[in-house]
């Protein structure tokens, strides 16, 4: 059997089964500390395809560092087949500052490809895009929702790509939401590179949910183990078909106030269903809010106090409601059915 050639990342060379951490040179920070970005490299014995997790895009957004975290901790790793990418943080920057964004205000995910030569946002998009992304056949790329927002675990996709479909089924969350790509974005030139990428949304910025980064992690694992890199007997248990939505809609405020809501994340919603209500302080004025859709909420702010257009809940559309409610249930559940995570995986 031939040897697998070394893997090649920032001009360092990772022998095949073992596994190291690549420290990528960025830039450095306003002090003339130098930041650099990590990333972990696990190039398994055996040939495979290359798959990169990567999280912190937007630097506030941790769930999806903890998911990394678990990921990398997993002891079925010592078996991998093909190349695994983590990059646990990719936006530094933001995440020392815990913010969604670079010292230039620029939204890395609206930076990509990026330049050697351009802003702060588009050489760090360069680096990680040309480093990981364009070695990569696969990739999943972590996201929380913005702040103040919290969202359902979700698999976003871009529409009409059979590729990414059939790995968000296998991946597992309750839903999949297809949507069009946005041009500078991570996924549009992924799959502009024929790379099929997942993106994943789940939870708040800033805060760590349980269930979200064990949804996270126990996804990650079941497409590592479908695409034959990881043993078969890796993740075992319960996992439902996600419910596709080709559609969503965002229920705004009509007006400010204080916003009490009666629904919340995972509720089925009928057209017109009150949604919550917003007051004035006094009391004297209340704005009831509706469901403009029929389907399931996976999106809403978490602050009562709104201003008018403010997006207050986002539903994901579908007239399948039993469905949606079965494959929600399902969901909840399914963690008393699945082999934990043990605790020395994710200490």
């Amino acid at each position: 059997m031939t040897k697998r050639d070394p893997f090649l990342i920032g001009g360092h060379a990772v022998a095949a089964g073992t596994r190291r951490t690549i420290d990528l040179p960025i830039g450095t920070l306003a002090d003339h500390t130098p930041l650099t970005m990590s990333v972990h490299v696990v190039h398994g014995r055996f040939d495979g395809p290359t798959l990169f997790v990567s999280a912190a895009i937007h630097g506030d957004e941790i769930v999806g560092v903890e998911i990394a975290r678990r990921l990398l901790r997993h002891r079925s790793l010592a078996r991998l087949r093909g190349t695994l990418l983590v990059a646990p943080i990719v936006n530094g920057y933001g995440f020392v500052n815990q913010s969604r964004y670079l010292p230039d205000r620029r939204d890395l995910n609206r930076s990509f490809p990026g330049s050697e030569t351009g802003s702060l946002a588009s050489r760090l998009a360069y680096v990680f895009f040309n480093e990981v992304v364009l070695k990569s056949d696969y990739g999943i790329d972590l996201h929380s929702a913005a702040v103040p927002r919290a969202n359902l675990p979700q698999i976003r996709i871009s529409e009409g790509n059979e590729r990414s479909l059939h790995l968000a089924q296998i991946f597992g969350a309750p839903v999949t939401i297809t949507s069009r790509q946005r041009e500078n974005s991570l996924r549009y030139h992924a799959e502009q590179a024929g790379v099929a990428l997942l993106l994943y949304e789940a939870g708040e910025s800033l805060r760590f949910d349980e269930m979200c980064i064990r949804a996270g992690t126990h996804g990650s694992l079941r497409v590592l183990t479908h695409l034959n890199m990881l043993p078969a007997n890796t993740i075992t248990g319960a996992r439902r078909t996600p419910l596709v939505c080709e559609s969503s809609r965002w229920n705004r405020a009509p007006s400010a106030g204080l916003l009490r809501t009666f629904k919340t994340l995972g509720d089925l919603v009928e057209e017109g269903t009150t949604l919550g209500v917003i007051s004035d302080p006094l009391g004297e004025v209340e704005r009831p809010i509706r469901a403009n859709t029929t389907g399931l909420i996976i999106g809403r702010t978490n602050l009562p106090l709104v201003y008018e257009g403010d997006a207050l809940f986002h539903i994901a559309e579908t007239t399948q409601l039993r469905k949606a409610a079965s494959t929600y249930d399902t969901f909840v559940s399914q963690w008393d059915n699945e082999i934990p995570i043990s605790e020395d995986e994710i200490r």
